[in-house]
């Protein structure tokens, strides 16, 4: 809860200043009415910040994880389905909150509710936070008074996301903590091992194979712009990121993730899951099919999918079947295509479309356990072949030498 820095006017006309907790500063002045007061300023009283905090802001880096908002609809869900009111659940969720910055949207939550405004547009006004999808459903579970059961499927749709996230994080990071370290280890041996056999070979005056001249001239230019070799790193990293965040870097690097041998055929079924599982969704929630399909674009994280929903969303407008719309595309298997036609056959859309997501979610989850196995030869034959580049071009001149020698 915020805190206000008042001056004001005890019974006795005396000045009196002092910081009191309150929602608003209006909520602070009666407050120091009902105290006998007359409040001459209240000004709201800024919060020292966490230094680590404001660091990760600009980059934002601070805001609810995944894992944070599972934990809010969980509450919320029991909260709601307990009878407990929803101010006063933001009320206590706001207090208790691991993000800081979840506490604070919370808080400015609340005071939206007591302004008037129902929940959906108070977390319409935190777009970073809260997705449309997200917002659809709680609203959807406002006008038919179940917003208990909207929270429900938002935390289960979460979990069932956060399971995958995790199952491919355990996948790649091995090969990812292997290539960091071969890495590491080429750099040094550019840098500070080969300059060192490089003054060796060239005491004998002999000329050197053609791959340990390749090798020493790289070591030569790393030992002498190292710095300009990690600045250079860095710089390409962050313009990179800076060009993933915009539209058109985002949409081409969509776009190579679904072409990438392995990965692509991985992403496009845990996208086409999460699409199926989302619009199933919205459908049982009551969504209108124009509006779910505006949503789920949002919420399905990959432009390319995205932009292929939007073009349904406009066939559907044109007056074509949602089949038809999607056939329309090419970005979904006969298996969605079939599942569609047989759920507007049988007015069973959002069945087919859990049908659907289940099936390819086992597919991710089975593909994405032997990941790891698929990379470990792909990693050894890369390791295999910098190590023996490097031993070549180190080697030969000692063969030569010792050649040299017996003759």
């Amino acid at each position: 809860m915020p805190v206000f820095h008042y001056r004001a006017r005890d019974a006795q006309g005396r000045l009196v200043e002092g910081d009191v907790e309150g929602l608003s500063g209006d909520a602070v002045a009666r407050q120091l009415g009902s105290g006998g007061m007359v409040p001459l300023e209240i000004v709201e009283a800024r919060p020292r910040r966490d230094p680590l905090e404001a660091l990760l802001e600009p980059l934002g880096l601070n805001l609810p994880s995944r894992v944070d908002l599972i934990l809010f609809t969980r509450q919320m869900y029991a909260l709601s389905r307990a009878g407990v009111p929803i101010t006063q659940s933001l009320r206590r969720l706001s207090g208790t909150s691991r993000n800081p910055v979840l506490g604070r949207v919370l808080l400015a939550m609340l005071e939206e509710l007591e302004a008037g405004r129902d929940l959906a547009t108070a977390m319409a006004r935190h777009p970073k936070v809260f997705g449309p999808l997200l917002v659809a459903i709680v609203r959807v579970g406002e006008e038919s008074g179940r917003i208990d059961e909207a929270f429900l499927r938002l935390n289960q749709h979460l979990e069932r996301e956060q399971k995958v996230v995790e199952q491919v994080k355990t996948a790649v990071r091995y090969p990812v903590i292997v290539l960091v370290f071969v890495a590491i280890a080429v750099f040094v041996l550019m840098t500070f091992v080969i300059p060192e056999f490089a003054k060796l070979y060239g005491s004998f005056n002999v000329e050197l194979p053609l791959p340990t001249r390749l090798i020493i001239g790289t070591s030569n230019f790393f030992a002498a712009w190292w710095w300009l070799v990690l600045g250079a790193a860095l710089g390409g990293g962050l313009w990179l990121r800076h060009y993933v965040n915009t539209e058109a870097g985002r949409l081409r690097w969509h776009g190579l993730l679904l072409k990438l041998p392995i990965i692509g055929g991985i992403v496009l079924r845990a996208t086409l899951a999460r699409f199926a599982r989302a619009f199933a969704m919205a459908m049982r929630s009551g969504v209108p099919v124009l509006q779910a399909l505006t949503v789920v674009a949002l919420a399905v994280e990959n432009d390319v999918i995205a932009r292929k929903l939007l073009g349904m969303r406009g066939a559907i407008e044109r007056g074509e079947s949602l089949t038809r719309a999607a056939a329309a595309q090419d970005c979904f298997t006969p298996l969605v295509l079939q599942m569609l036609t047989v759920g507007e056959e049988t007015g069973q859309t959002d069945e087919m479309l859990v049908e659907v997501a289940d099936f390819y979610e086992r597919e991710v989850d089975y593909d994405v356990r032997n990941l790891n196995d698929l990379l470990q030869p792909i990693l050894t034959v890369i390791v295999a072949g910098i190590v023996f580049v490097l031993a070549l071009g180190v080697l030969l001149p000692m063969w030569d030498l010792v050649k040299l020698a017996r003759q």
